[in-house]
């Protein structure tokens, strides 16, 4: 899977994958994994898979997930640690894939659901819709693994890897349908999700 890109040409085409279905696919297999959400769709999508203790939703912090994501794997070695986020919210934080890279997580993973839109801003194009291609910037950048996924069997596959160890942080594209399904909200309380979630980490909560 990891020279999935390298073999066929880029292209900036929709997908064709909805996107509740990926997630809900994909937490299927998460075999303990500590779950990151990105700011909008990719949170609604997280919760209405399952609320869970083990999910960290973030809210108003555009561009935090993946470096959540880097700090939360630093200090939980051997937990791994899995950030589902959104093209839109991953392009604000470009920044952050190469420090990812530079300190190399072994148990971190980064999704990217990328329906070449903002969604939470009134589905303009983003970048990626403009032929940016997020997987070959991550391995730029140094990542162990990086690739696009557009086939529901590429994300069982993907899902098949969550409990493998792995050489350094990985970072995966699945190109879903431009579609806006009905929200799911999570907890809306920022303390209450710090605490149930320090609480399962076995924590004392503040």
């Amino acid at each position: 899977m990891t020279d999935l890109d390298m073999n066929r040409p880029h292209t900036n085409h929709p997908g064709t994958l909805a996107r509740r279905d990926v997630v809900s696919r994909l937490l299927k297999h998460r075999h303990g994994a500590l779950v990151v959400t990105g700011l909008g769709s990719p949170s609604y999508d997280v919760h209405a898979a399952g609320d869970r203790d083990d999910n960290y939703y973030l809210w108003g912090a555009m561009g935090g997930a993946a470096l959540v994501g880097l700090g939360l794997a630093q200090a939980q070695p051997e937990k791994r640690v899995l950030v589902i986020t959104g093209d839109g919210e991953q392009l604000m934080a470009f920044g952050s894939l190469a420090t990812i890279a530079v300190a190399k997580p072994r148990n971190l993973d980064v999704l990217v659901i990328d329906n070449q839109h903002y969604g939470e801003t009134g589905m303009q194009t983003s970048h990626t819709g403009r032929g940016l291609d997020l997987a070959r910037v991550a391995r730029a950048c140094g990542f162990a693994e990086a690739a696009t996924l557009r086939t529901m069997d590429e994300v069982e596959s993907f899902s098949a890897t969550l409990r493998a160890a792995a050489d350094g942080p990985r970072l995966f594209v699945v190109k879903v349908l431009a579609e806006n399904p009905p929200r799911s909200l999570p907890p809306r309380d920022a303390v209450h999700v710090k605490n149930r979630f320090r609480a399962h980490l076995g924590f004392p909560v503040r």
